[in-house]
């Protein structure tokens, strides 16, 4: 194994999760949802045994999980984005894989190898086969950290994993583990010797979440909690089963069509009208700054983040206010500034906060 990586808790052996029968009306998925909520703040407390503060963060990447979307976490060094991922595979009964990346990590050194294995036979014969070593990838919680240090060739190498759900290598196809969650982390600030991140490989990513430096009162509970000499301890309080089952039940949550088809005016909203077919729902920032905008696994990602929502509060439908909820996070890494929003300094947050602002909510 490359020394940039580090695996621990491999599941090469996969068995496709069974479940019983699934809710199917509201009252079924609201009866559901019971369960789910009580899981969802179970997790949730766990990882606040460690992590101070950070919430809307912590719901965001809780909120991957419970939909299957992989996480992009952005911040400056030290913060504790590591911290929260590492923390959050401890509060599952989930593998946890670990990869650093870094400028010669290669692609085998993350999907893993076939290798050569000599064994010998009573009688002293010698037979050599080939066998798949499973990389670091072969985990149910998958850490890509500082990922934009790795080349664009090694970045490549997440594409299959986080879409397929498999990882080719050579002929033969190997399924991943179920749940398969990828948490990467970037940094923003220093960018010598790293790699931006292709918009294919962004568009992978359910949320992009924004990691913010820890206020007065945090910061001082975080040094009483890492200088005292006390470590906290996080139970796991979840298995894979109880996981892919709420995933599931999330996709079970029904939605008004006059509440996804805000979800699709909001997507729509982002597309100039320089782009072909664009333009009928941009705003003015939208039209000046943008040079393309979200692709429609930006409308998925927000109608399931949505149900998600939807159920830790208790309801047995989404709203658009659910909607509006999920929009910075799912919309921010999809879209493409211009030179111009580079050049006056303008966000991709800022646009999608007029728009939300702007666009109406429901248009008859």
């Amino acid at each position: 194994m490359n020394p940039a990586t580090d695996a621990t808790n491999h599941a090469p052996t996969l068995t496709p999760i069974q479940s019983s029968r699934e809710p199917q009306s509201p009252e079924e998925v609201l009866a559901a949802s019971e369960q789910f909520r009580r899981d969802f703040s179970g997790v949730r407390e766990q990882v606040a045994r460690v992590v101070v503060g950070q919430s809307s963060v912590i719901e965001g990447v809780l909120t991957c999980l419970f939909v299957g979307g992989h996480v992009l976490l952005e911040g400056v060094p030290g913060i504790g984005k590591t911290l929260l991922v590492r923390t959050l595979s401890r509060a599952l009964s989930l593998s946890f894989g670990r990869v650093q990346f870094t400028p010669d990590l290669m692609p085998a050194d993350i999907s893993g190898t076939t290798i050569v294995i000599e064994t010998e036979s009573d009688n002293g014969a010698r037979r050599r086969e080939f066998k798949f070593q499973p990389g670091p990838i072969f985990a149910q919680i998958v850490l890509a950290d500082e990922i934009n240090r790795a080349t664009p060739k090694t970045q490549s190498a997440l594409l299959e994993a986080m879409q397929e759900r498999s990882v080719t290598v050579g002929v033969q196809t190997h399924r991943l583990p179920e749940p398969f969650l990828v948490l990467a982390t970037q940094n923003p600030i220093e960018q010598e010797g790293t790699y931006p991140l292709p918009e294919a490989q962004l568009d992978r990513f359910f949320f992009k979440l924004i990691v913010g430096v820890s206020g007065r009162a945090e910061l001082a509970e975080i040094l009483n909690r890492t200088t005292s000499g006390t470590e906290a301890i996080v139970e796991p309080v979840l298995d894979a089963a109880t996981v892919v089952a709420h995933q599931r039940l999330v996709r079970r949550v029904p939605i008004a069509a006059h509440v996804q088809d805000y979800a699709v005016r909001l997507v729509l909203g982002t597309q100039p009208s320089s782009v072909p077919g664009g333009g009928e729902f941009a705003t003015p920032m939208v039209n000046q700054y943008i040079r393309l905008g979200a692709s429609p696994r930006a409308a998925q990602a927000m109608i399931l983040a949505a149900k998600c929502r939807a159920l830790v509060e208790g309801r047995a439908t989404a709203s658009t206010d659910d909607i509006r909820a999920a929009a910075l996070p799912a919309l921010r890494h999809r879209l493409i500034m211009n030179f111009e929003a580079s050049a006056e300094g303008v966000t991709p947050d800022s646009v999608i906060s007029n728009l939300i602002a702007t666009l109406p909510v429901d248009v008859g």
